[in-house]
């Protein structure tokens, strides 16, 4: 019996919701590890909508949850339904969705809010010492909960390679630490049993993104 390991959307797009390549990486690095995983989002309204054609925001009102079974082809439940005593590992794939859904990072950074939601289901796996993985943006709810982890988001320094890197520099603030990592690498808070990579916050070929991606979902399936 494979490793059970649920996969928690934020919606469908990296403007206003989860990463849909970072996703799909992610169900598909599962899939080659024999684990199965349970896909959950929040049955909330996102915090507005994104043209992704001209990324610009529009009028139109959309659901976290009903955006998010697009990825999931239909296969999904809501987030309030998650119980952590059945599943072996917890994994968030990245988008902005993450900052703007399941937190409030886009707006308040350092000073956000993580919905109750998210933030009881990120303690639940961690008190019960299970698996979380974490890539592009989503190490931010681990920073805010989890105060002393060890993380990365890719780089310190911003660059044309690295253009969200003052994203290390805010979680160090929080009093993380951050380790500094190629796309293509991992790091791994024993501790915390946190794995984390970079995904697109790297502007990287996408094969690189979905290699790194790969070896964090390898190393939570093994920590499971």
């Amino acid at each position: 019996m494979g490793k059970r390991v649920a996969v928690v959307l934020a919606g469908c797009g990296v403007y206003d919701g989860s990463e849909i390549h970072e996703s799909s990486a992610v169900l598909v690095h599962l899939s080659r590890e024999g684990a199965q995983a349970e896909v959950y989002a929040p049955d909330v309204d996102q915090m507005h909508v994104v043209d992704h054609a001209k990324g610009q925001p529009t009028q139109e009102k959309r659901n976290v949850l009903v955006e998010s079974a697009r990825i999931a082809r239909g296969n999904i439940k809501d987030l309030a339904k998650l119980d952590a005593k059945g599943l072996d590992a917890l994994i968030i794939p990245g988008g902005f969705g993450v900052a703007k859904n399941l937190s409030t990072w886009a707006t308040q950074g350092k000073n956000c809010i993580v919905s109750k939601e998210v933030e009881d289901v990120l303690k639940a796996f961690h008190a019960a010492k299970k698996p979380i993985g974490l890539c592009c943006i989503s190490p931010v709810l681990a920073a805010k909960i989890f105060p002393g982890c060890e993380l990365t988001v890719g780089h310190d320094t911003e660059c044309e390679k690295w253009p969200y890197a003052k994203t290390a520099e805010t979680m160090k603030e929080l009093g993380c630490k951050h380790v500094n990592k190629h796309v293509t690498e991992i790091h791994v808070d024993v501790k915390n049993k946190l794995v984390t990579t970079s995904a697109f916050m790297c502007n990287a070929p996408i094969h690189e993104i979905y290699d790194g991606i790969g070896k964090m979902v390898k190393e939570v399936v093994r920590l499971a």
